[in-house]
């Protein structure tokens, strides 16, 4: 029987270390989900001095690709209008290379107007540049000449374009990945509402699908959701609330979370599944995007977990919790998302 959908975990590639304690930290987790039968493992470029440590994301994922076997390795995501198309094709095409075909590029236009600024780039113009830069890296990765000058992408990269994602924060985002044939990563939360995110984010799936317009492969959504396993709910709570806490408070600076509420209630906003294996499997069976979804991808973000609890808790996932969702480590995954999964929306 094949799995509901592919197993995936994202880090931030995050922590109070060195880079280079946490780049090799990082490669570990990626070595133990492989072993544990793990699709995809997933990084997240974050530019600059902040929370997250990998702004170059090809060089961390060629060295897992060469300590891995299976895993399927992902950015989410590379923000596209920080890329010249060309380059960025290129380094993708020689990781996918290297990995055997392993690589899955997940896109997005950023928001932080420091960034852009630093960069030299309007963050006004950031949904213009990406729809230009996905346009160009389409083609680029389809093997089209470029320019008058006839050169093409090399090494090529077959199949690649098959392996596009796009984050979106809205249905008209996922509308336009449909249209473009890209895949559609989901955000582990909709910050800026009260509303349950996953009530939010249901009909983005629904949109997805309506406009899809892919020719060369079958639409997919890749759900990202927040988990922390821990003997229960209230140790889970307590290792939570150091991340939470500091997530909450940068929110709230920025006027996105409303201030003065409870730990509880912040964990809720961040949509984290949390406490026994048992009770983190529940909370996500009860997710409203999960049957539609092709790609499960679970974070403990904002909690940073030491290295031996991280893999204890990869251990719980793979063994306890995915199962629990019907997921088997070794079997194959061939969703067809055309319609809802499982007995649709609830």
């Amino acid at each position: 029987m094949a799995n509901p959908f592919r197993l995936g975990f994202l880090t931030h590639v995050e922590g109070a270390g060195d880079p280079q304690q946490i780049y090799r930290e990082t490669l570990e987790l990626f070595v133990a989900a492989d072993a544990l039968g793990f699709e995809v493992g997933w990084v997240a470029q974050h530019h600059f001095d902040k929370a997250g440590r990998l702004p170059s994301p090809f060089p961390l994922l060629a060295a897992a690709a060469e300590r891995t076997q299976r895993i399927h390795l992902g950015t989410a995501v590379v923000v596209l209008p920080f890329e010249n198309p060309i380059r960025l094709a290129e380094d993708a095409a020689v990781l996918d290379m290297l990995s055997g075909g392993r690589l899955e590029l997940g896109l997005g236009s950023g928001a932080d107007p420091a960034e852009f600024q630093a960069f030299g780039l309007d963050v006004e113009r950031r949904r213009e540049l990406t729809t230009d830069g996905l346009h160009a890296l389409q083609g680029i990765l389809s093997g089209a000449p470029l320019g008058a000058s006839g050169l093409r992408l090399h090494p090529p990269a077959p199949g690649l374009n098959q392996r596009l994602w796009q984050s979106v924060y809205s249905a008209p985002g996922a509308q336009y990945a449909a249209r473009h044939g890209v895949g559609l990563l989901i955000n582990r939360a909709v910050y800026d509402s009260d509303a349950p995110s996953d009530q939010l984010q249901a009909p983005w799936a629904s949109a997805y699908l309506a406009a899809w317009d892919g020719q060369l492969a079958k639409p997919r959504i890749g759900l990202s959701r927040g988990v922390y396993p821990a003997a229960d709910k209230r140790t889970a709570l307590a290792e939570l609330r150091e991340g939470v806490t500091r997530f909450a408070d940068t929110m709230i600076a920025l006027g996105r979370f409303p201030a003065g509420q409870s730990i509880e209630r912040y964990a809720q906003r961040l949509h984290i599944a949390y406490g026994h294996p048992e009770e983190v499997a529940d909370g996500l069976r009860a997710d409203r995007v999960l049957p539609y979804t092709t790609d499960l991808i679970l974070q403990f973000n904002p909690a940073v977990p030491p290295l031996d609890q991280a893999m204890r808790q990869l251990e719980q996932i793979a063994t306890q919790i995915a199962p629990a969702l019907g997921w088997r480590p070794g079997a194959t995954s061939d969703v067809d998302i055309g319609q809802p999964l499982g007995t649709g929306l609830r």
